[in-house]
């Protein structure tokens, strides 16, 4: 996918840049390719850590509810398995080139509304590689962003799943990336969290409490759907899987299983509730509502396909 991303939260607060450098010595590596090290550090001095508001935080170790359900069927997971020791959690190494690309990335391609979007991406020029990998960005009220975790504010504590990671997509089977991102009603904290067909949910961190101004008590917004960014040229990248949702369910990028949990951590369909579709580029890319149930061995509750292939007048 070129770029896909769920805009669950408006986040309202500024992220710091943490140096260049490695300040802490990891206690173990794994070199997945070339360009790519993640390196398995303490856990209390991980960079999220760094930030001004969470001087007194206490790191929150897992969520306070219980498993939440998932559809079955193939998960996207991790090609290269990690597993940092006891007491550590896998980081990313932050080299100056990757800070750089970072800090141009959520400057000119993160859309300008206070957003926090787990998904998909592929990116050469920031990743080192071609392959599909998962990410999060977020970006505050003053323009102000972060790219995964190159930025402090955001608290990892998952041993074996980084927010940014590359993943398997199998070229004849669906796959599906399953995140849901809620707030712990005991701590404030927003979790993000990976469902898979079995249990247990890959709780692998958070957003704390202390960051955020307007969501003590839950948010009033959920959205799904892919966004793109012009090149400096002018030309828009394809969306999804490059073609437009007119051929079947089968043939372009598809959101499905789309719920929304409580305060008392009840999942409810997403059709439960008043839905706007919005579509600003029809001539580069569209959006279908599905009607079946099945997507081959998978139920789809309410989904819908989008995508397309972009262009040189998209006007996005």
């Amino acid at each position: 996918m070129a770029l896909v991303i769920m805009n669950v939260l408006l986040l309202l607060f500024s992220v710091v840049l943490v140096r260049s450098d490695q300040t802490t010595t990891p206690l173990k590596s794994f070199k997945i390719s070339e360009n790519v090290t993640y390196d398995c550090i303490n856990i209390y001095k991980q960079p999220g850590l760094d930030h001004p508001l969470l001087k007194n935080h206490t790191i929150q170790m897992k969520p306070s509810r219980t498993e939440l359900n998932s559809q079955t069927g193939n998960n996207i997971t991790q090609k290269n398995k990690i597993k940092c020791p006891d007491g550590t959690i896998p980081v990313l190494r932050n080299t100056k080139d990757f800070l750089t690309s970072a800090n141009l990335f959520h400057e000119n391609y993160v859309h300008p509304q206070s957003v926090d979007s787990p998904g998909t991406h592929i990116n050469p020029g920031y990743f080192g590689d071609g392959r599909v990998w998962s990410y999060g960005i977020w970006k505050g009220k003053d323009g102000k962003g972060c790219y995964n975790t190159a930025c402090s504010g955001f608290v990892q504590v998952s041993q074996t799943i980084p927010i940014v990671q590359p993943i398997d997509i199998s070229p004849t089977e669906p796959s599906f990336l399953r995140p849901f991102i809620h707030q712990d009603k005991n701590t404030g904290n927003w979790w993000l969290t990976y469902l898979g067909p079995d249990k247990p949910n890959g709780d692998l961190d958070y957003w704390p409490k202390e960051l955020f101004n307007l969501f003590d008590n839950g948010a009033n917004m959920v959205g799904v759907g892919g966004v793109v960014k012009a090149s400096p040229s002018g030309s828009s990248p394809p969306m999804g899987n490059g073609k437009f949702p007119d051929g079947g369910r089968r043939t372009s990028a598809i959101f499905a299983n789309i719920d929304v949990l409580n305060s008392n951590y009840k999942q409810s369909k997403i059709s439960s509730f008043p839905i706007e579709i919005l579509v600003d580029s029809p001539q580069c890319y569209g959006l279908r509502v599905g009607t079946v149930k099945w997507y081959r061995r998978t139920r789809l509750g309410y989904f819908f396909n989008y995508g397309g292939p972009g262009g040189n007048s998209c006007g996005v």
